[in-house]
Order: C-alpha cells, then structure tokens, then sequence
C-alpha cells in the first residue's frame, strides 16, 4: 500500500485528524489484542502445517522490505543446504480458485506481482493462496520442501508458526504509534515485544537487526543476458518508474548512485500498462524488480529493472539457524 501524501501527514506527523480519529485506533489495537488472546489461548483454532514455518511481517502499513528480506532468507537457507517453498496471499491476484503454484513465468496479473518476483529470485517452490495454510499444505505435498517461509501473514495467525520475523522502517519508525485508522499500526507496538527477531530497514537500535539495501546492475527487460553498471547511466537523465509501497527509498537509491531522475510513481502493486513505461523519447527507463515482472511482457530494449541488494548482519543468519535447529527434524541436506 502505497503512503500518499494525505497519510503521510495523517499518520507520521502531527496532524489533529489523528487525534479525532485516536478513538478508533484504541478500538482497532484492542481488537488485534483480543483476537490474538484468542488463538493464544485456543480458542481460536491454530493449524499446523507439518513443517517448521518462519513468518516475515510487519506491524504496519506501507513497504518495509518485507519482501526482499524474504528472498535473502529464502537464499540463506538455500546456502545451508536446506530447502525451503514460499508462500504469500497473492494480493491482488485475480486465480479463480486457489491454491496457485507460482513459477517464474507466472502470470503476476493471476497471482500477483510479489509471488511471481519471489519465485523468479529465488528458484524456490512458490504457492499463493489467501488462505496460507492451504498454501504451506500444498507446497509440502507436491514439491521438495522441508520448511516454509510465508511473505507477510504476521496478523494470520491460524497458521501456525516456529519463528516470526517483523521489519519495521528504521527512518519512519512506527509513525505517531497509533492503529489504524488513526495511525499506520495494523497491531500496537507491544506485539514486537512477542517476536523472535526484529529487522529494521536502513537503520535500528539496540535488539534490531541492521538491514541495508543497495541495488545492483541493472538488467535488461527485452534481453535477459544482458545487464550494465548504472554509471553507463550517468551521461543523463533517466525516466524513473516506481510502484511499491516506499518509492522514495528506491528513488534515492539511484540518486545516491549518482543518477539524475524523472520520477513516475504509481500506486503499489500498480497493474501497468505499455503506455506507464513509453515516453516518446529514448531516455532510459529504470525501475524496480517487482514493477518490472508486470512490465516484461511489453518492454523494449530501453527498459531496464534494478535489482536490490541486501545485507544483514552474520548475527542475524546465525540466530534464524538457532531458532530452526531447536526443531526437529529441521536438518541440512546433503
């Protein structure tokens, strides 16, 4: 979900909107309370899914990295010889049943555009459903999985969990710390306080982990094989298309790489079209990883997508493993 400027007023910075609506934020959070007692309790129903699963959230509204952390864990387990399949909502997804088996070449306009981009960087078994449960089940029944890794559902709590991973925006924080609608909380600030390990995007304190994202060379979107550095794209300006939930940290990324930009933002999860990305000109198109799945299939040879590199502390990989290895049968393959 994309901030506009009306939120983001709203909700990171003094606004007496917020204040008048402060009362429905106190009714949101209490509600997440109770519904989180209930299935802490057993009265709501958990289900389990056969297989160690680390949830990746967040307690807020907006892009926080979620997804690109999801990859980076995704390929660490890889690295460790473990096999983990992936499974999201498929937000915005138009399948007319469910569960859907994502691959790379996946219709993102089917199954969405984060499942289609996790499969596409990950090589790992993808499944989408909005029921995640279902999704987990069907990932383990029918591809070569010994653990799942669920993009976002840190608020779908009948499926059960072994580790949960929140990220917050380490600039933005948790804004003016109420709920919805009078802040940009999904869950009051306390539930971090319940989670095995906090990620914070671009910064963090003391019990956070540090995640720094930088991009890559840039890729051709007509031509796989191809790529180049961005200085080849220093010699002038570059049309800039952006669709996720925080544009402006992929807009900075490339001014810090010494760009000079013609920003397009569009909402997130935008389902562009061929128009979105022609300009009538020959200025260099460049765009994120997730915006360009949707755009591949009409792109020229001027369109280029920028993959996001990220790093995160050996502290941070060395707990995960800590966390999986108390559960048996977690093991690393051969």
């Amino acid at each position: 979900m994309r901030m506009d400027s009306r939120l983001d007023s709203l909700w990171y910075r003094k606004s007496p909107l917020s204040l008048v609506l402060a009362p429905l934020g106190w009714v949101y959070c209490a509600a997440a309370i109770v519904r989180r007692g209930a299935y802490r309790l057993g009265i709501a129903h958990v289900s389990r899914v056969g297989a160690p699963v680390i949830v990746v959230g967040n307690i807020s509204v907006g892009g926080t990295g979620k997804t690109p952390l999801v990859i980076w864990i995704a390929r660490f387990l890889m690295s460790r010889g473990l096999r983990p399949g992936i499974v999201s909502r498929g937000y915005r997804g138009k399948a007319d049943h469910w569960p859907q088996q994502v691959r790379p070449d996946s219709d993102p306009i089917m199954v969405g555009d984060e499942p289609v981009l996790l499969a596409l960087a990950t090589g790992c078994p993808v499944a989408v459903d909005p029921d995640r449960t279902r999704a987990a089940r069907s990932l383990l029944a029918h591809a070569e999985c010994d653990l799942i890794v669920s993009d976002d559902g840190l608020q779908h709590l009948a499926m059960g969990r072994d580790v949960e991973v929140a990220v917050i925006d380490a600039v933005r924080r948790h804004g003016n710390g109420r709920c919805l609608p009078a802040g940009p909380l999904r869950e009051p600030v306390s539930r971090l306080a319940s989670v095995d390990l906090i990620v914070a995007n671009g910064g963090g304190i003391s019990g956070e982990y540090h995640m720094r994202m930088g991009v890559g060379e840039a890729k051709s979107l007509s031509k796989e094989t191809l790529s180049r550095p961005l200085d080849d794209f220093k010699a002038g300006p570059v049309h800039a298309v952006c669709g996720i939930g925080s544009p402006e940290r992929f807009f900075a990324s490339l001014e810090r790489a010494g760009l000079e930009l013609i920003r397009h933002r569009f909402p997130d999860h935008h389902a562009f079209r061929a128009a979105d990305i022609d300009f009538d000109d020959q200025i260099p198109v460049l765009m994120t990883e997730k915006d360009a799945v949707k755009c591949r299939r009409f792109a020229g040879p001027r369109h280029w997508c920028i993959p996001l590199q990220v790093e995160l502390p050996e502290a941070f990989g060395a707990r995960l493993l800590s966390l999986l290895g108390a559960l048996a049968p977690v093991t690393a393959k051969p």
